[in-house]
């Protein structure tokens, strides 16, 4: 069945996520336009891009390198007119473009919270990979999907896995919060996790590892930041808190298991004891197609899983102890109102300076704990109170990180 095409922005274009979407564009190009392409500072890398794609608009969040880059288009292509903007409001305008059908929200962490909610404001098809912005914003978000009648689909491929092993006819309103698991008849949801590099380290020898061990993830190319969240686990415990918003569950209805092979990519346990589940190669374009061409299915390049060439999948219960960044998730779900920005800037900030090296691996956790242990629980019932507790608990957590030097 031909699609009609879609216009299509991407928040985070030289990034992971970014990539792997215009990679399936690029298979499926006469469905879909690049209308607006972002980056943070890689300017060469979004200069490649514009070259390839002729957006109408690019965004460098640095204004420095928007400059830089407006000027290398303007000597490269001459008559041939990219518009190029700058900072948060840039961002926020291609995300709310009118001529924009949907947009891929890739920009990774806080930074992604703005113009993730522009694009929820202006009624876009949200294909959501920026969970950040359900950690931080859970409830306004959700608000403002419903108010918008904006259509919300997740990418991470946990929860893009629990999104396919739906009821289809009643997939949409779950996302809206319409209904409730319970009501269609659901007893859990169960996140997998791989269990990341260090799922079999001696707990006494973490400490000892490196940035480029951390960053070696034994089945996803993921980038940097990510990639360590994945090490301490700390990328599932944020996934369980985007898993509550995203799917209107409480948080007994949400279980997360490791298991190593990355092949199920999440499971729906239904109250007559089925259990559906989404298997797949561990590679984002399989997510990234099916949120692009939802209700309908699109070549992703990816090949399908070959069973007689499986040599086992197995499961393991997660363990709080070994990852205690699944504890710390919990308990600020538990706590409510801002604590999961806390929970979320902190990490930020931990994590930044584990890769530059400045603090040990084990003291990205110490680091979050300590600052939750410092917080108070501010409402999150607006963006401005939401913004500025990130901002107090990133100034807390830098003050932790000279502590750990």
């Amino acid at each position: 069945m031909s699609l009609q095409t879609q216009n299509i922005c991407i928040l985070g274009a030289t990034g992971s996520i970014g990539v792997n979407t215009l990679s399936v564009i690029d298979s499926n190009s006469d469905q879909y336009k690049v209308v607006a392409l972002t980056a943070n500072t890689n300017r060469q890398k979004l200069y490649q891009q514009c070259l390839k794609y002729r957006p109408a608009y690019a965004v460098m969040n640095d204004h420095q390198q928007a400059a830089l880059l407006e000027k290398d288009l303007k000597k490269e292509l001459g008559g041939h007119s990219i518009e190029v903007l700058s900072g948060q409001q840039g961002l926020e305008f291609v995300a709310s473009l009118s001529s924009v059908d949907a947009v891929m929200c890739a920009i990774v962490g806080a930074a992604g919270l703005l113009p993730t909610l522009a694009a929820a404001k202006a009624g876009k098809k949200v294909l959501l990979a920026n969970k950040e912005a359900l950690v931080m914003s859970g409830a306004l978000f959700m608000e403002e999907i419903r108010n918008n009648n904006a259509s919300l689909i997740p990418i991470d491929s946990e929860h893009n896995a629990i999104f396919q092993c739906l009821p289809a006819t009643h997939s949409d309103s779950l996302i809206r919060g319409t209904c409730s698991l319970s009501e269609l008849g659901i007893e859990k949801i169960l996140l997998t996790g791989s269990g990341g590099p260090f799922r079999t380290t001696a707990v006494e020898k973490l400490s000892e590892m490196t940035p480029q061990q951390a960053c070696a993830h034994p089945n996803w190319t993921m980038g940097r930041k990510i990639s360590v969240d994945s090490a301490t686990m700390m990328n599932k415990g944020l996934e369980y808190i985007e898993a509550r918003w995203l799917f209107s569950a409480a948080p007994e209805e949400i279980e997360i298991i490791i298991h190593p092979q990355s092949v199920v990519h999440s499971m729906v346990h239904y109250k007559d004891g089925s259990v559906l589940a989404q298997l797949g190669l561990p590679d984002m374009r399989t997510p990234i197609a099916h949120g692009l061409a939802y209700p309908d299915r699109i070549s992703s390049e990816v090949k399908g899983v070959d069973f007689t060439e499986l040599a086992q999948l197995t499961f393991e219960a997660s363990d709080e102890q070994r990852f205690p960044s699944l504890r710390l998730a919990r308990e600020a779900l538990e706590a409510g109102g801002c604590a999961a920005t806390v929970l979320n800037a902190a990490n930020e900030v931990a994590v930044d300076s584990f890769l530059n090296e400045q603090i040990k691996f084990t003291d990205i956790v110490s680091i979050i704990e300590d600052t939750m242990a410092k917080m108070d629980i501010t409402p999150a019932d607006s963006i401005t109170s939401i913004i500025d507790v990130d901002g107090w608990a990133r100034r807390q957590a830098e003050q932790f990180v000279k502590r750990h030097q």
